[in-house]
């Protein structure tokens, strides 16, 4: 893991590979490490990127409040950094609302997006709860419960877990507050018609609670492909990296000739 100041704070972000670049958005209290499996299994493929978000994992708290327009900034600064002139976006979650926000505001910067699991806006009663129940926790600074509970679910493989958890502990209980709360609020759907690059969309077929949210996307996204990986649920980037990294790599041969 390298560090780099961006935005004024220092961003921990994972670099491997060389060739199209792929970069990666975990959703809260998750960092890079969620992406794991992607960075092994298609960086002899392509460049792939991860970065810890602002006060997740190891990087350095934020003074301004996470919003997803800031994180697209910070995603922005970083590839001028790193020199890279376009990306294909791939956001996990609340992580794909990121993708598409960042698709709305620098189109000009990417080949296209993959939304895993993701959202344009949250519009019924349990998964605002979730939320919900993520941002009371991080009001009483239980970072840790969150933590835990969230790098169980994704793998029962110890050593993959330990790694999650100790990194996942670590996020900044504000920042953690405060990217769920803008996840609550956030809406890009009547704008979805001005996204003209292509973009994947990958549901679990057992995660029926964003059924409704793969639909809103599928309807109204310009050029997308929507595919539902069989007996698999939400937790696509640990629990079905397989069937998810060659979905990826057909993508992203098919969109970067």
């Amino acid at each position: 893991m390298t560090t780099k100041n961006i935005n004024g704070y220092s961003m921990h972000y994972i670099d491997s590979g060389k060739g199209i670049a792929l970069l990666f958005i975990h959703p809260p209290v998750l960092t890079s490490l969620n992406f794991i499996y992607q960075i092994q299994g298609l960086s002899s493929h392509f460049r792939t990127i991860a970065f810890d978000i602002r006060g997740h994992g190891k990087s350095q708290p934020s003074q301004q409040a996470v919003t997803y327009p800031l994180i697209a900034q910070d995603i922005k600064q970083l590839m001028d950094q790193m020199g890279i002139d376009k990306v294909f976006l791939c956001g996990y979650s609340t992580g794909g609302s990121i993708v598409l926000e960042f698709l709305l505001t620098y189109p000009e910067r990417a080949w296209g997006g993959i939304v895993i699991s993701g959202m344009s806006e949250v519009n019924e009663r349990r998964l605002r709860n979730k939320i919900s129940l993520g941002i009371a926790l991080s009001k009483i600074r239980a970072v840790g419960t969150i933590a835990l509970s969230n790098a169980w679910s994704q793998t029962k493989q110890p050593s993959l877990f330990y790694k999650l958890f100790n990194d996942a502990r670590q996020g900044n209980f504000k920042n953690v507050e405060q990217y769920y709360q803008y996840s609550l609020k956030y809406n890009c759907t009547s704008r979805l018609g001005e996204i003209h690059l292509p973009v994947l969309l990958v549901y679990g077929e057992k995660d029926k609670l964003f059924y409704p949210y793969a639909k809103i996307l599928h309807q109204q996204l310009p050029v997308n492909e929507l595919v539902f990986i069989p007996k698999m649920d939400h937790r696509l980037p640990t629990k079905a990296a397989e069937a998810l990294n060659e979905l990826i790599k057909q993508f992203v041969h098919r969109f970067s000739l």
